[in-house]
């Protein structure tokens, strides 16, 4: 073995800190290749960067893509969106479990790998990062209680598609109050009966100072709140009346509902379907 690989400090590290299969943390990656570029984009994301600039860092320990087609990026609301311009915006959407505690020492290593990709010409660039956010584990709603998958499995279990809403308080001092209505009141209240499974919360952290400059700083940290519907039948087939009609929460605003289906990882399956 090369000495460059610093094998020693491996077994070090994998010896002390947390190692729990909770989902702590997540990246939550919304992406919009631009026009003429979507096969590319697609082939690069799934045959090198998933796996590179990914789920070979440490503590990242599960991911999944996820497509949104035309007919999909046509069901989101609001039409006018903090997140998305114009809504439909962002076709690609990726997700990723980090193991909780262990963001720093990830942030740390995809850093640095990041870095080297970018020196190595290995990142393309003819994309726009709509909504990019690493995001700390809030809590997870299930609709069938201690029945079924939890949440670790979620992206590795194959739930026919996903749901991304995002809300934003009016201050950081309502946030907490908003959790409470959507933990309490409002996810148990639509979940039920319906055919989303569960719904995971997170609140964004900021990035690093030391990003890649193509990523923007994320906005909302202290007011957002990042949920994911796990659904069990295409989200095209129960829009409504289950994503439809929401009730609005209390001195917030919903400023993004978006549905997605699994990509099928390996394939150029639904790129022709995106414009």
């Amino acid at each position: 073995m090369s000495e460059d690989t610093r094998s020693e400090l491996y077994g070090e590290l994998a010896a002390v800190g947390p190692y729990g299969v909770r989902p702590g943390h997540a990246l939550i990656t919304v992406v919009e290749p631009h026009p003429g570029h979507e096969y590319a984009y697609n082939r690069w994301y799934e045959d090198d960067h998933y796996y590179a600039g990914a789920m070979a860092m440490p503590w990242m320990y599960a991911g999944r893509r996820w497509v949104a087609t035309r007919e999909l990026q046509l069901l989101r609301y609001p039409e006018k969106s903090a997140i998305a311009q114009p809504v439909t915006a962002g076709c690609y959407l990726s997700t990723y479990w980090i193991t909780a505690g262990r963001y720093a020492d990830h942030m740390k290593w995809t850093v640095a790998v990041n870095r080297r990709l970018n020196r190595d010409a290995r990142v393309y660039h003819d994309r726009t990062h709509v909504f990019t956010a690493f995001q700390d584990h809030e809590s997870t709603v299930y609709r069938d209680g201690a029945a079924g998958p939890r949440d670790f499995h979620a992206l590795d279990h194959p739930y026919a598609g996903l749901v991304l809403e995002v809300i934003d308080a009016e201050s950081h001092e309502q946030r907490p109050e908003l959790l409470e209505w959507l933990l309490s009141r409002h996810l148990p209240k639509r979940l039920a009966g319906s055919p989303a499974a569960m719904v995971t919360a997170f609140r964004p952290t900021p990035l690093p100072g030391d990003r890649m400059t193509y990523v923007k700083q994320v906005e909302g940290v202290d007011t957002r709140v990042t949920l994911l519907w796990f659904l069990e039948t295409d989200p095209r087939d129960c829009w409504d009346p289950y994503f439809t009609n929401l009730e609005e929460p209390t001195a917030a605003r919903r400023e993004l509902l978006a549905p997605f289906i699994p990509t099928v990882p390996g394939t150029d399956k639904y790129v022709d379907q995106l414009r």
